[in-house]
């Protein structure tokens, strides 16, 4: 609306606008903001999704610094502990006991790491040996043991005979095709030992990064907590906040409760078939731990190609080691991981094999170790947040509550129990007109 204000003689031009207007033009220009970023991102996403992946790139040894620093943490608050107690009776020295305890605990690592490589490169490079070498014996096997179960079937046998004589001419022109293309194949290689290079280059830097983030972690710690009090509200921070002190909790926990429990599965594998002088023992035991560390599907994940190993080895072997899988398997499930983890996830089996398939196809072993927690984390949140929204419907939070009701009649909310002395007293007028509490 226009208005004309003729102060001390002059007229004046003012625009008085509408407040309600105004919020529904800010809406508006709001939305269209929205739907044109969408369509932008929608239209440009291979270039926005190749800018994103080549930030990861450049932030790779910050990620690798930020997961080696994750890792490491308990082991140096451990000795930090302990050299509090010897070094710092008298007078405390912080520093230094934080400067050891970080020395200490990248050693540790480093020299885990080189032990697990060494004892699964060694064994490889002798189980490749020994497989190469007894090629023919393997061969001989398989056609002694093919003669004997088809020895009383000779159609079988001419039938297998005519495929190998129309198999010879199918290999000549794959092999024809196949030899253009080793060309590209060795391009592959290449580009693929540079990406090996350049990750190994990134992990080396992530302990540099690492030990940089331990050695100042409060101070990191502190900054993070004033740029998300600056950032957001008050009770907004404070539940940030909490939901990352869950989170580490659960990951935290989880994380070391599964390299423990799987340290246990792998030394136990590798005593029994030492025991039982089984081929590869090493490198099976290894193998068996690492891929224990996946919840619910490590154990198969391990044990397929322990045992297809071991057909083509010993095939005697198999059998037996199959059984000694399933026991363990069994031990760890019922006795051994509740033990050590108890029920750190809080999840049953259904949403502990969502978490691992979603987590796995998104983002490989990673995902796979790792959904599971973080899964636990968005569910808890999720519940607190179903369970908050129906005590303000006064309605009830327990799930058995759900098993059988009427729909029109839902389940309420069940009423606090109220000390006696706490209940309300009612009062009563006698006959003389004195009142007493009842």
């Amino acid at each position: 609306m226009l208005r004309l204000y003729p102060p001390k003689g002059r007229a004046v031009l003012k625009i008085d606008f509408n407040r309600k207007y105004n919020t529904i033009a800010a809406y508006c220009v709001f939305t269209f903001a929205i739907c044109l970023a969408l369509v932008l991102v929608c239209i440009c996403f291979p270039t926005i999704s190749g800018y994103i992946k080549a930030f990861f790139k450049v932030i790779a040894p910050v990620t690798w610094g930020v997961v080696i620093a994750y890792i490491c943490n308990p082991i140096m608050k451990f000795f930090e502990r302990i050299l509090t107690k010897l070094l710092c009776k008298k007078k405390p020295h912080p520093k230094l006991c934080r400067y050891i305890s970080v020395f200490v605990s990248m050693f540790l690592l480093i020299a885990v790491i080189v032990l697990l490589l060494s004892l699964v490169i060694i064994q490889v490079r002798d189980s490749l040996m020994e497989i190469l070498y007894n090629i023919p014996a393997y061969i001989s096997q398989l056609e002694s043991l093919a003669t004997k179960l088809l020895g009383d079937y000779p159609e079988i046998v001419n039938a297998l005979e005519a495929q190998l004589e129309t198999i010879q001419p199918k290999l000549i022109e794959f092999a024809n095709n196949i030899i253009p293309r080793l060309g590209d194949l060795s391009i592959k290689l290449k580009d693929g030992a540079i990406d090996f290079v350049l990750a190994l280059k990134d992990f080396i830097i992530g302990f540099i990064v690492a030990i940089y983030l331990l050695i100042s972690k409060e101070t990191f710690i502190a900054q993070a907590r004033k740029v998300l009090y600056a950032l957001f509200p008050k009770n907004v921070g404070k539940n940030i906040l909490r939901v990352s002190a869950r989170a580490n909790a659960t990951l935290s926990g989880f994380l070391s409760g599964k390299l423990l429990d799987s340290f246990i599965i792998g030394t136990a594998c590798l005593i029994v078939m030492q025991i039982f002088s089984w081929d590869f023992a090493v490198l099976i035991s290894v193998i068996i731990g690492v891929t224990n560390i996946i919840p619910f599907f490590g154990p198969f994940f391990g044990a397929v190609p322990s045992a297809l190993l071991l057909l083509m080895a010993a095939p005697k072997q198999v059998i037996p080691f199959v059984i000694f899988i399933i026991v363990l398997q069994q031990v760890d499930g019922n006795i051994i991981g509740p033990k050590i983890l108890g029920d750190s996830t809080g999840l049953s089996p259904f949403w502990v094999m969502f978490a691992i398939f979603v987590g796995g196809g998104l983002f490989g072993f990673a995902g796979m170790l790792l959904g599971v927690p973080v899964f636990a984390v968005v569910y808890a949140l999720f519940s607190e947040f179903v369970a908050y929204l129906l005590k303000k419907k006064r309605l009830s939070h327990r799930t058995s509550d759900y098993n059988s009701f009427d729909i029109n009649d839902p389940p309420a909310a069940p009423m606090p129990n109220v000390p006696k002395d706490k209940e309300p007293q009612t009062e009563t007028v006698g006959k003389n007109g004195t009142k007493t509490g009842g």
